[in-house]
């Protein structure tokens, strides 16, 4: 998050991906930072104990969604 605040500042598009769990975190560090409508890619909690096809899937959705904020769609 701290990382692509950094970025976002310097001019260059960035987003983070969280999970549902962290969803307010994340939320409460843009708004300290002056970002509060930062958009987030959100995933289902947890990674751990996923099997490889959950987390393709998981990450096929990160993905994407990083994709449509970064280009503001």
């Amino acid at each position: 998050m701290h990382d692509a605040l950094l970025a976002e500042q310097r001019g260059i598009r960035a987003t983070t991906i969280v999970t549902d769990r962290f969803v307010q975190t994340a939320k409460a560090m843009a708004g300290v930072s002056g970002r509060p409508e930062y958009p987030l890619a959100v995933i289902p909690h947890p990674i751990s104990h996923n099997t490889a096809a959950v987390l393709r899937d998981k990450a096929e959705a990160a993905v994407q969604q990083c994709v449509a904020i970064l280009l503001r769609q």
